[in-house]
């Protein structure tokens, strides 16, 4: 596995071949599209396919009593309880999608030649408090009496998001700087959401929860410290 980016074989550009750049410009400027119509186009066909669209999922409705009598609670007060609900499906996802994240990270880098054990070391502690995050939001989804098993449909669309991470941690040709960049996208917003979940609980009236979440969001904090060093000074040693 390759351990840093390398001078090579790299025919992309288009200064590598002159002759067939020019070939190239010279041909927009001949051969027109044979489908009629500019991006106008393409914009209304989207703007028709949102409308026709159902909703991605849907938050469900608690199965047990408590958790009935705690929404329909916070609905005489005027509140949207499964918004809450939802943010908090998306945060136990995505945690749970953390904890793998941390897990590849942590072969990619025991698959060198020379592996790091402080690294690893350092990979290993952020995976485990990923896996206690996850843990707290579950127990969190289940005092207000709702299913953490459920995909709420932000649970849905951050395991959407995850796709390309996880194909960049998991490809057998990205280096570990490649993939620290991939975790630090993670961690950047990680960190935001917890800042924006604490929020909510507090503005959904749940103020026991908000504050379980702030020793979270400290751990997180240090994740994404830890993260930026780690790659920066791989970074800053490679180009010296």
């Amino acid at each position: 596995m390759a351990t840093a980016a390398k001078v090579g074989t790299n025919f992309t550009g288009i200064q590598m071949s002159p002759k067939d750049t020019k070939r190239l410009l010279d041909a927009v400027n001949e051969i027109h599209p044979d489908v009629p119509g500019d991006e106008r186009g393409m914009l209304a066909e989207r703007a028709e396919r949102a409308a026709e669209a159902d909703r991605i999922g849907s938050v469900p409705v608690p199965g047990s009593a408590k958790g009935m009598l705690k929404t329909g609670f916070d609905m005489m007060r005027g509140k949207s309880p499964e918004v809450f609900l939802d943010k908090l499906g998306e945060r136990l996802a995505y945690e749970r999608n953390g904890v793998r994240l941390y897990e590849a990270m942590i072969a990619k880098v025991k698959g060198l030649d020379t592996p790091d054990s402080a690294l690893i070391d350092t990979l290993v502690h952020i995976r485990d408090e990923e896996h206690e995050h996850m843990m707290l939001v579950h127990q969190s989804i289940e005092t207000l009496g709702a299913d953490p098993t459920a995909q709420t449909p932000c649970a849905d669309v951050v395991g959407a998001m995850a796709l390309g991470i996880v194909n960049v941690l998991t490809d057998p040709r990205t280096n570990v700087d490649q993939c620290l960049n991939a975790l630090l996208t993670v961690e950047l917003a990680d960190n935001a959401a917890w800042e924006l979940l604490i929020e909510l609980a507090q503005a959904a009236g749940h103020p026991n929860i908000a504050d379980s979440f702030v020793k979270a969001k400290t751990q997180e904090d240090d994740h994404l410290v830890k993260i930026k060093t780690l790659m920066r000074r791989d970074l800053i040693m490679q180009t010296k």
